[in-house]
């Protein structure tokens, strides 16, 4: 597994790394030993008194999983980062399992479909009329950032393990039983949303 580690205005130096190196390997090979790659981030948090660290993992194809930790140095913060990835995939392990047994009973991995994923600048919150963003001649918002995604088929309950690992509030798919496009999100009241747009 690649291993990449980085500070953010924070002193990254070999003891850090070799620590992060160290614990994300024994994790990988307990829970996920084809975990690829991931990227390790310290920073300061907003009030610079606590360090934070951003895991961001990629275990398989298609499937990502985030961390984050906060402590008083940044081994400590480290610590808890790795200790939420690894509850994650603890939790998660038995569907993972599942999942890689259906897929290989098919005769053909599916592909998944290739999307666009684009990050736009907020709207300014003033009730005073502001000026539009012009970009790429339209009135619409700038792009912040824009990356490669995949729509991958799946099952419902597949999607929100996706969702979950990755911790991320929102994922589109397509449904396996249905094949339309699905969005499965997490509610402001910590349960989970799922849009079918199949008509009766």
């Amino acid at each position: 597994m690649h291993i990449t580690v980085a500070g953010k205005q924070v002193e990254t130096g070999d003891a850090l790394k070799t620590h992060v190196r160290d614990g994300l390997g024994t994790i990988a090979r307990k829970y996920f030993d084809h975990a690829l790659e991931a990227n390790v981030t310290f920073r300061r948090d907003a009030k610079g008194h606590a360090f934070v660290c951003d895991i961001n993992l990629k275990a398989g194809r298609n499937l990502f999983m985030r961390g984050e930790g906060e402590g008083s140095d940044a081994h400590k913060a480290f610590e808890e980062a790795a200790e939420h990835v690894a509850k994650r995939m603890r939790r998660y392990r038995r569907r993972m399992n599942d999942h890689a047994r259906h897929l290989a009973g098919e005769r053909e991995p599916e592909m998944g479909e290739p999307a666009r994923q684009v990050v736009l600048r907020p709207e300014p919150e003033e009730e005073v009329e502001a000026e539009p963003v012009i970009a790429n001649g339209a009135d619409h918002p700038a792009v912040v950032a824009e990356t490669q995604a995949t729509i991958d088929r799946l099952t419902v309950g597949e999607a929100v393990m996706r969702m979950d690992l990755a911790h991320v509030p929102v994922l589109m798919f397509r449904n396996r039983a249905t094949n339309a496009l699905n969005v499965v999100y997490r509610r402001e009241d910590g349960h989970i949303g799922w849009i079918d747009p199949r008509t009766n």
